[in-house]
This record gives C-alpha cells, sequence and structure tokens, in this order.
C-alpha cells in the first residue's frame, strides 16, 4: 500500500502541498512578519513592493500576513466541519443502514429534511441564526454537510451488513455496537476518507463564499473569504487585494481535488478503473 501512495505523482504533490499550507497555517505567529490586525505597517494600498511582497490594504495592513492568518482560520473551518460531518454523518448511516426498518425509515427522513434546502441557503439561515463568529459558521456549514456523509454510509453498510464476516460477528455473540463500530465501519475507511477529502475543500469555499457576501468572520479576523471581499471592492484600481486571497483558494481546492483522485484509486483501484473506462 505504502509503495502505491509513493509511486503516485499526484498524491505527492497533492499532499505535499497541502502540508505545506497547513504548516504555514499552523505557525503564521513565526512566519508571518506582522500580526494579522497590526495597521499602518507600510504604506496603504502598496502593490507588491520590497518587504510587502503581496502588497498592503487600504489600512497599510501586510496582506502576506493576514493571507497566511487567513488560512488559520479557513482551513481550521474546512477540516472541523468535515469531522463533525463525517462523525454525524458516519453513526447516522451506519444505524439506518445496519438496522433498516423503523431506524432506517426515521433517520433517513431526518436526512432528507435538511436535504430538501439548498445546501447555500440553509447555512445562511444558520449563521444568521447562530452568528457570525467560528463557532457559528462551524455549526452551520457543518449542519448542512453532514447528511451527505451520511448517505454514503448507508449505502455502503447496507451493502457490508450481509457479507461473511458481519455474521460470524454475531454468530459468536457480538454487540450490535461492536459490529457496526469495530468491524463494519473500520473496512468503509478508504471510501470514508476520499470523501472527507472532497467535503473539506466544499466546506473551504462555503465558509469563503459566507465571509465573500458579508456573513462570514468579522473583522479584524480575515480568513480567505473575508480578503476576498475586501479586495473585490477594489479589484479594478488595486487587483493585488483579490488575486493573492483568490490564488490561495485555488491551490488549496485544486491540491485537495487531486488528493481525492489519488486515494480513490490507490484505496480502491477496481473503483477508478470502471468510472475510467466507464464500466
Amino acid at each position: 500500500m505504502m509503495k502505491r501512495f509513493l509511486k503516485d505523482k499526484r498524491f505527492i504533490i497533492s499532499a505535499g502541498t497541502l502540508l505545506i499550507l497547513c504548516i504555514a497555517a499552523v505557525f503564521a505567529s513565526f512566519i508571518a512578519p506582522y500580526a494579522y490586525d497590526a495597521v499602518s505597517v507600510g504604506p496603504n494600498l502598496s502593490p507588491p513592493i520590497k518587504g510587502f511582497w503581496m502588497g498592503t490594504d487600504v489600512l497599510g495592513r501586510d496582506l502576506f500576513s493576514r493571507i497566511l492568518f487567513g488560512a488559520r482560520l479557513s482551513l481550521a473551518v474546512g477540516f472541523c466541519t468535515a469531522i463533525f460531518a463525517l462523525v454525524l454523518g458516519t453513526i447516522t448511516g451506519a444505524v439506518a443502514g445496519y438496522f433498516g426498518g423503523k431506524w432506517d425509515r426515521v433517520l433517513m427522513g431526518i436526512v432528507d429534511v435538511f436535504f430538501i434546502f439548498p445546501m447555500l441557503l440553509l447555512a445562511i439561515l444558520l449563521t444568521l441564526l447562530l452568528g457570525r463568529g467560528f463557532f457559528g459558521i462551524f455549526l452551520a456549514i457543518g449542519m448542512t454537510t453532514w447528511v451527505t456523509q451520511a448517505r454514503l454510509v448507508r449505502a455502503l453498510v447496507l451493502q457490508a451488513r450481509e457479507l461473511p464476516y458481519v455474521e460470524a460477528g454475531r454468530a459468536i455473540g457480538l454487540t450490535h455496537f461492536e459490529v457496526i463500530f469495530k468491524h463494519i465501519v473500520p473496512n468503509l475507511l478508504g471510501p470514508m476518507i476520499v470523501s472527507l477529502t472532497f467535503q473539506i475543500p466544499n466546506n473551504i469555499l462555503t465558509e469563503s463564499f459566507l465571509s465573500f457576501v458579508g456573513l462570514g468572520l468579522q473583522p479584524p479576523y480575515s480568513s480567505w473569504g473575508t480578503l476576498a471581499n475586501e479586495g473585490f471592492r477594489g479589484i479594478q484600481s488595486y487587483p493585488h487585494l483579490m488575486i493573492f486571497p483568490g490564488l490561495a483558494l485555488f491551490i488549496t481546492m485544486i491540491a485537495f481535488h487531486f488528493l481525492g483522485d489519488s486515494l480513490r484509486d490507490i484505496l480502491d483501484p477496481k473503483s477508478s478503473i470502471g468510472s475510467h473506462t466507464g464500466q
């Protein structure tokens, strides 16, 4: 398995890129030349120059420093909401798929209720209700994305519950909890991890959109979405304010996309062959 990872150039490049972004976000306080809210550290609205190689904003704040700190918030929202959706969706989907009957109807009925509403509109509504801080955005995005994970896990568990190892577990007296979470779910980690790698960039993009339309984090805190929102107002005269946050988002989205594709091919080569050949 390890050889597959090392031989896949897409995985190495995408994983390396994301690792660098995560390290930069975690150690932003040490890497960034200035604090995210430090004003008048340079000339106002300066294009990229020596000492400020991404330029400055209207308050003279270093854009490079703000993008580094923005990476911390954007990636934190993406990872935390994806993990929240993974846990809630896995529990819901696994219980519904394993027990079936009333459990399936009730739980998937709840999933369908959430699925009826457009995800973005529901996220906006929940953001308004829960607040525009990190916790509010975390819950708003998490509560709108777990349904996809629940449906995926339910479909996988419906297939797995009829396999011999599940019947053997029941035969030796294992509890339903042990069968589900110690035997079925661990065998489904491959598809779940692949799903997670696609969910994280979607959540980052959702947070960026909410911040872009003014429903995200409040100043002086910065995410890539808030920086893009600030830059959009002066894009014609000061394009660097929009280009660099947009470039950070673009690189992150592309890296996660290639990481998900490579993981799918490595963890489930039969599925990838079928998808590529159209079978």
